[in-house]
């Protein structure tokens, strides 16, 4: 990650990844309406902290941001390690999930 870098990206809304020196994840971020530049001008901010990074232009920001997190929350236990907990972040289920472990009977009607 280098100003070079940085200078590319785009000036627009959407979410990010930050690694380490091994390009494990240590901060979620997200450029928001409040963000000057978008993700170029919340990247400038983590010039120093991180070497690698992704990004991802997405107007439903704030929806992937909280996915993102609930992703790696589910995967590795915690957040990483840069990130503060925001709160209730809401708890992933594969789809299907209750049938698959007994808890609905797929053949039975529902009742209103």
């Amino acid at each position: 990650m280098n100003q070079e870098n940085i200078n590319n990206l785009p000036g627009q809304l959407g979410v990010y990844e930050l690694g380490d020196e091994s390009e494990q994840v240590i901060f979620i971020g997200q450029a928001d309406a409040r963000s000057k530049f978008g993700l170029r001008g919340e990247m400038q901010q983590h010039l120093s902290s991180a070497r690698y990074f992704r990004y991802e232009v997405n107007m439903a920001y704030s929806t992937r941001y909280q996915e993102l997190l609930m992703v790696f929350k589910a995967d590795m236990g915690r957040l990483p390690e840069l990130n503060s907990d925001p709160g209730y972040l809401g708890r992933l289920s594969p789809v299907g999930s209750e049938i698959s472990r007994g808890d609905v009977d797929p053949t039975r009607k529902r009742e209103e």
